[in-house]
């Protein structure tokens, strides 16, 4: 088989030979194909978008070159006929001596990126906060406030095996938490990492005034929140009209498959578009997971009818790639794109500006430079603003200032996790983009001190591959040094230093060197940390990383990566160095989250708050300071819904104390990590289809699943029927079962009578206090959960 395969390539290369490059002529093209059809060639043109290949055979009959386009892949040419269809060739091929004529899409427009396909794969939680909790982090508790999490004990009472969250609080004083009743346990997440947090006091009523202080703040928020959607659904934008052929084309031309998340997020924009409210949608994921390409297929529709588009961004370096990318994917159509920045002349900057009060420019790509006084727009139809928290105050007010009557996209890459995102929906549009692109590797990140050894082999090897490297130190005054050092240990290498005090000419000049591939080593400060996207950067070096905050540290490694090739990563620090604790947490967090789409994990360390502040304004980062993250989205959840005048549920935990050994065995779970996430995923089930869904995972990750392990998801279930009931305190022994009733339960009074009744004299009602049942048990019950399941079945009716 093999030697045939060989034989068919080398009768196929005797027959064939290569069509000629049309050069975008269509004229030269129509020509040719005249010819081929006096000469009874069979043609057939492939493209790799439906769309165009339609769009070619219409072209072609308007040339008097008679051809259609066909799905049929077992259609049959005739002598002399023309086809169009839908397939992907590097370059097409003629058979003489067959009459057959093969044409693909590059041999008329050039090359193009091939598109890859995506193969969709599950990709999990992207914020597992549990599985990233060790010894020493701070924890919330919503009753007893912030503590230390010192791990998790085995504890026997009473014959009844249970474990239990172990917290410290102020004063060395200690909880033990249920680990069947971890639901109001959350990881306290912060901005500042190198800030001590300071511990609750048990037994004081410090932790209450915290919460209702936070409480009213929140509630503040919310109003505002809610005002400020009413005021903008209430005004009138302007509609677009639905795709055209036009559009369908251009999208179906981009070189990749499109992530899931990108798909949703370009719908969200374009339905946004389409109505009559006027579009504030924020786009948000991680580096490097397609947020520009939504923006030029939003800038694109607006152009088609008439409309201008501006792309508002922070660093003149970053303006310069977008600018890069909006010329090559509009390439192809009649779409005027300029750039406005202090890289251009004062003249190419006048021309600019002139052209966009007049209308010749579409879209014009720029720096705060474009929102100053003598910029004015024709028709302005859309504002795209990237990263809008790197602004300052006076260019946040212009932007708002220009965003009044225009549709809004504003993207950023601080990762907004999901608590935050549902926290908002409805409020605030948002499109999440959490899927990585496909054939995206890991970066291999090395935390070491400094060596030039290291240095040089790192360079050597990424340029031998003909890759090229960035060299990150961020002291201007003597990064020329450091230059020249690097040139002595790489003498074969181009280095070159970049910093954002440079002449802006030699600025640019060196940037686009360095995109270009004409410079090896970029030495350069962290003005690279925003936007930059050049594939063929897949080493990075970090001077004194430990004197980085982990967020830059992450932003500035995201620069590597974004192509298929192995990328690396080196943290150094000076030799010898005794690294601070915190710059040594930093350090390792950088190290361990290298996955894909990890921008999430770390907005657990570092990020959330930040990123919170960014949508609901900084003055609210104290808030969710004081209260943890989780828990302030939570409040601000319930307060959004209050306001909004919907029904919420009762702000109040179910506690379920039982004499049941309901534990994971460590002869089933080793690792005590995976263990506590276990543990608060199932503190959390509330179906049975939940329940069922966790049996199932336990097994299939590991094995038979004991008896202790099974109570657990039970109690679960009971805690969530309980709470249903308005049940507070539920302590369920051999002899007793006791319901601790919620001060504002939402229950039928009349109902209680019928209820008692119903238990043959064995419930009882209190009413001395706080109110609560008992129901007496004759002691003998073979299972406890049952006999509580059956409790609990009976008293429904004081709800339904």
């Amino acid at each position: 088989m093999r030697h045939d395969c060989y034989k068919e390539r080398e009768l196929f290369s005797i027959l064939s030979r290569p069509v000629p490059a049309y050069n975008k002529s269509f004229e030269m093209l129509a020509k040719d194909l005249k010819k081929k059809r006096r000469d009874a060639f069979r043609t057939v043109i492939l493209s790799p978008s439906h769309t165009r290949a339609k769009h070619i055979a219409d072209d072609l009959t308007e040339n008097e070159v008679t051809a259609f386009y066909s799905e049929d892949p077992e259609r049959v040419l005739q002598k002399g006929e023309v086809m169009t269809a839908y397939g992907s060739l590097g370059r097409g091929f003629e058979m003489p001596d067959l009459s057959f004529l093969v044409i693909a899409e590059t041999d008329i427009f050039g090359a193009g990126k091939k598109k890859r396909k995506r193969h969709i794969r599950y990709e999990g939680t992207k914020i597992a906060s549990f599985t990233d909790l060790v010894i020493g982090d701070y924890v919330v508790h919503e009753n007893f406030g912030i503590g230390i999490y010192r791990g998790i004990e085995h504890i026997e009472i009473d014959g009844v095996i249970r474990d239990y969250v172990r917290i410290e609080y102020a004063d060395n004083s200690f909880v033990n938490v249920i680990a069947s009743n971890l639901e109001s346990l959350q990881k306290y997440a912060s901005a500042d990492t190198d800030k001590k947090v300071k511990l609750h006091k048990i037994g004081t009523g410090e932790w209450k005034k915290t919460r209702q202080r936070v409480k009213g703040a929140v509630q503040g928020v919310a109003k505002k929140l809610v005002e400020l959607y009413a005021e903008r659904i209430q005004e009138k934008g302007y509609v677009f009209s639905e795709d055209t052929q036009w559009q369908r084309e251009f999208e179906e031309m981009f070189p990749y498959e499109e992530t899931e998340d990108q798909l949703r997020a370009i719908e969200d924009v374009k339905r946004d578009m389409e109505s009559r409210r006027i579009m504030d949608r924020l786009i948000c994921g991680d580096v490097g997971f397609g947020k520009t390409e939504v923006a030029i297929r939003a800038a694109f529709k607006a152009v088609q009818e008439g409309k201008q588009a501006a792309f508002l961004v922070p660093t003149t370096i970053l303006a310069e790639q977008h600018y890069n990318t909006f010329i090559q994917r509009m390439a192809r159509y009649p779409v005027k794109v300029e750039l406005l920045c202090r890289f251009r002349s004062p003249a190419r900057q006048k021309k600019t500006i002139q052209d966009l009060k007049n209308g010749t420019v579409d879209i014009v790509v720029g720096t705060h430079r474009l929102l100053s006084k003598d910029v004015a727009f024709k028709d302005l139809g859309l504002l795209v603003v990237d990263e809008e928290q790197r602004f300052g105050v006076t260019a946040k007010e212009k932007i708002k200032e220009l965003r009044k009557n225009v549709d809004v996209l504003t993207l950023t890459a601080t990762p907004i996790p999901r608590t935050l995102h549902m926290s908002l929906v409805g409020i605030r549009d948002m499109s999440l983009l959490e899927e990585a692109p496909q054939d995206r590797l890991p970066i291999q990140t090395f935390v070491m001190e400094y060596s030039d050894e290291t240095v040089r082999e790192a360079i050597s090897r990424e340029i031998a591959r003909n890759g090229q490297v960035y060299y990150v130190y961020n002291r201007i005054n003597d990064i020329a040094d450091i230059t020249a050092r690097i040139r002595e240990l790489v003498p074969g290498a181009t280095v070159e230093y970049a910093h954002g005090r440079m002449e802006e000419r030699r600025l640019e000049n060196i940037m686009l060197d360095f995109i270009n591939g004409d410079i090896d080593v970029l030495v350069s400060t962290t003005i690279i940390e925003t936007g930059l996207d050049i594939p063929n950067v897949n080493t990075m070096i970090i001077h004194d990383s430990d004197r980085m905050g982990l967020a830059q540290l992450y932003q500035l490694r995201g620069r590597v990566g974004r192509s298929n090739r192995t990328s690396y990563a080196f943290l150094m620090y000076k030799r010898d160095k005794l690294l601070k604790e915190t710059a040594e947490k930093r350090l390792a967090a950088i190290r361990e989250f290298t996955d894909l789409g990890s921008g999430f994990r770390i907005a657990m360390k570092d990020l959330e708050i930040r990123g919170a502040g960014n949508v609901l304004g900084a003055e609210q980062s104290g808030h969710m300071e004081e209260v943890g993250y989780d828990l302030y989205c939570r409040m601000l959840d319930s307060a959004i819904k209050q306001e909004k005048g919907e029904e919420t549920s009762p702000d109040f935990s179910t506690f379920l104390d039982m004499d049941v050994d309901a534990f994971i065995p460590d002869t089933y779970v080793r690792n005590e990590n995976i263990k506590l996430d276990l543990y608060k995923r199932i503190a959390s089930i509330e179906t049975k289809e939940e329940a069922s869904d966790m049996e199932d995972e336990l097994l299939d990750r590991f094995g038979p699943i004991p008896g202790s392990a099974k109570n657990l998801i039970r109690i679960a279930l009971l805690r969530s029927k309980a709470h249903s009931l308005f049940v507070e305190n539920m302590e369920v022994r051999s002899d007793h079962i006791r319901l601790d009733i919620f001060m504002n339960a939402g229950i039928d009074p009349t109902a209680i009578a019928p209820m008692l009744e119903s238990f043959e004299g064995r419930m009882s009602f209190k009413t001395k206090g706080r109110p609560y049942f008992v129901y007496e048990a004759k002691g003998n019950e073979k299972n406890l959960i049952d006999t509580a399941d059956e409790v609990l079945e009976k008293m429904q009716v004081l709800v339904s």
